[in-house]
């Protein structure tokens, strides 16, 4: 797995990209966006400030994503991000992955009878 796979893969790398994909946005706007995004049942992805900046900080240096332009808003700089069209090509590569790995997972469970799954506290 290349550097760039293995860092797409990485949870908050892949919903960071997938928040950039279709327009620029700054901090804020991204943490926001992830958890929106990221929103499934009762789970959703919650990036910590650190977190964000790390990842912002690695997709970057990987040509992911660049700094679109920066702004001052009430006297404090904010700085907006925009996918790369690498960073678009490795999020679309990154979601054909997952739905192989999906599709493989829903064909496997397909060809088990009901019978086999037990879960774990079950066989306690």
């Amino acid at each position: 797995m290349s550097s760039v796979a293995r860092e797409v893969a990485n949870e908050a790398s892949f919903w960071i990209l997938v928040s950039l994909a279709e327009t620029s946005k700054h901090g804020y706007g991204i943490l926001r966006d992830v958890e929106l995004l990221s929103a499934s049942g009762d789970r959703s992805v919650s990036l910590k400030v650190p977190t964000l900046y790390a990842a912002l900080d690695r997709l970057e240096r990987g040509g992911l994503i660049e700094v679109d332009r920066e702004e001052v808003v009430d006297g404090r700089a904010r700085r907006y991000y925009r996918s790369t069209a690498p960073g678009r090509h490795a999020l679309a590569e990154e979601a054909s992955n997952l739905e192989g790995r999906a599709r493989a997972a829903r064909e496997a469970l397909a060809r088990t009878t009901p019978s086999t799954h037990t879960s774990v506290a079950a066989q306690r």
